[in-house]
């Protein structure tokens, strides 16, 4: 699963990976947790690929209540598209949601859990495979909220946690986001990455009030 990650790569080097417009003031998030609002790219019906915040946590639009939206942070690659919360979204609501790191926790001998930080290369920004989708709050009016997909861990992870989001290849962009794509075309990208990697960190990620430089330290470093 994905429940916690990070965003801290600057505003030109991110347009550099998603050539997206705009200029959004996306300040570092080192530990952006569920419920919370983060950026997510998507494609505008001009072609354009545009930044927004949403909120995490998907609230289908048939939802009474937001109340399920902290359990609808991740959807399986193997089931979302036909399971009733995700399959809409994912037929016609894709996005990227962009990040540089995500955080795992191993389970350990006497009950402890030590988090990991999984990264791809040198920390380089990456996209998860999201969906995304439009509720209307009685009070609040709308909000816009989004997942992302998990698949199985790759193996270089897998001692880790055995499953992990979907971290699209660059190359893979496009044809996420691609309006006219099926299923055929797209349950092939929901794939493991092989190149992710993880390390060790300290267990302030844990608390979601800690959100500073110093969750992404290597403590065997």
């Amino acid at each position: 699963m994905c429940g916690r990650y990070s965003l801290t790569t600057p505003l030109e080097a991110l347009r550099r990976v998603f050539a997206f417009e705009g200029s959004p003031n996306l300040q570092p998030r080192y530990n952006i947790a569920p419920t919370q609002e983060a950026p997510v790219f998507r494609r505008h019906p001009d072609g354009r690929l545009l930044c927004h915040p949403l909120r995490w946590g998907l609230i289908p639009s048939w939802s009474k209540d937001m109340s399920g939206a902290a359990r609808m942070i991740n959807a399986r690659a193997e089931t979302v598209a036909e399971k009733p919360a995700f399959r809409a979204a994912f037929a016609r609501r894709r996005c990227l949601v962009p990040a540089d790191g995500f955080y795992e926790w191993e389970k350990l001998e006497g009950g402890e859990k030590q988090p990991w930080r999984i990264v791809i290369g040198d920390s380089e920004p990456f996209a998860f495979a999201g969906l995304w989708e439009r509720w209307e709050h009685p009070d609040e009016g709308r909000i816009d909220s989004y997942t992302i997909i998990t698949t199985e861990a790759a193996p270089s992870i897998a001692n880790i946690h055995h499953r992990m989001p979907v971290i699209l290849a660059e190359a893979d962009h496009a044809s996420w986001l691609d309006a006219e794509a099926g299923a055929d075309d797209l349950l092939p990208l929901l794939k493991p990455n092989a190149r992710a990697t993880g390390y060790r960190v300290s267990k302030r990620v844990g608390n979601v009030k800690n959100d500073d430089v110093e969750l992404l330290a290597d403590i065997d470093a």
